[in-house]
Formats: C-alpha cells, sequence, structure tokens
C-alpha cells in the first residue's frame, strides 16, 4: 500500500503553502501581538495562546512578499519545530490534504538554494510548497530569539 503523506494547505496571497499535518498544534484566529524589539527580522513579536508564549513568525517576510497588516480575518498556524513551539500568520488556512508521497517533487530538483523548501506537490489547479519548519529558522535567528526570550 502507497504511503500517504498529510498536509495542512495554507494561502499567503494567491499563493498555497503547506507544512505536515503532524507539525501542526491548531489553527487559531488572529489576537493581539506584543512586539519584540531585538528580535529578528523574520519575528513579529509574541503571542498568547491559551497561556503559552509562543514566537510569531512573519511568513511574508520569509518568502519575500508583499508585507500587509495583519487583519482580524487572518488565521494563526500553532505549529512545532524540532526545538520550539511557532506561530506562522497566514492568510487562510484551506484544508488538509492527503497525497501519496511518490507524487511529490523533492525541492533540491527544483530550488536547491532554498532550506526550508521541502517539495512540491503538483495538483491540477496548481503548485503548493511544502515547507519544513525545522529549517524555516536560520540558526542565528534561532539563537537571537532565544537570548530575546530568555531576556523577555
Amino acid at each position: 500500500m502507497p504511503h500517504e503523506d498529510q498536509l495542512i494547505v495554507f494561502c499567503l496571497g494567491e499563493q498555497r503553502y503547506a507544512l505536515a499535518l503532524a507539525a501542526v498544534e491548531k489553527v487559531v484566529r488572529a489576537v493581539e501581538v506584543t512586539r519584540l524589539p531585538a528580535a529578528p527580522d523574520i519575528v513579529l513579536g509574541i503571542v498568547n495562546v491559551q497561556g503559552r508564549v509562543i514566537p510569531l513568525i512573519n511568513v511574508r517576510r520569509r518568502f519575500r512578499l508583499p508585507e500587509r497588516e495583519m487583519a482580524l480575518a487572518d488565521q494563526i498556524v500553532i505549529a512545532h519545530t524540532a526545538r520550539r513551539p511557532v506561530a506562522l500568520v497566514v492568510d487562510a488556512v484551506t484544508g488538509v490534504l492527503e497525497y501519496p508521497e511518490r507524487e511529490a517533487v523533492a525541492a533540491w530538483d527544483i530550488l536547491p538554494d532554498v532550506d526550508y523548501i521541502e517539495g512540491v506537490v503538483k495538483l491540477e489547479d496548481g503548485l503548493i510548497l511544502i515547507h519544513n519548519l525545522d529549517r524555516f529558522l536560520s540558526l542565528d535567528e534561532e539563537t537571537s530569539l532565544d537570548r530575546v526570550l530568555e531576556a523577555g
């Protein structure tokens, strides 16, 4: 029996992206953000989600997309890397996609210089970029974020 992978699919503008469903805890509505002045550029601040303080990542900045203010309709994906929980601001979560693993194209075949993209799924209505959260923050960003969170 072929192996099926599950992805949570989200949108930023017109483009669709995905994360492994296993890395995602939940999706919540946009919440108030507390700025962290000394945090890495990619970190918008911290959010309180059910009593847990979690760094909020600016996904648009990481993907070099046009930035915009966070809107009430935005959603936050609470996920975890190997090192920490993270919150990602997305325009909308569109659902869960199951696909045969063999149908994904490895990222290094397409974009060898982009560490945080793991692969691409080709669908009839377009492509979905699969991201690897463990490589989402660079080592420098992780270290800087650790320092800021410990000091706060």
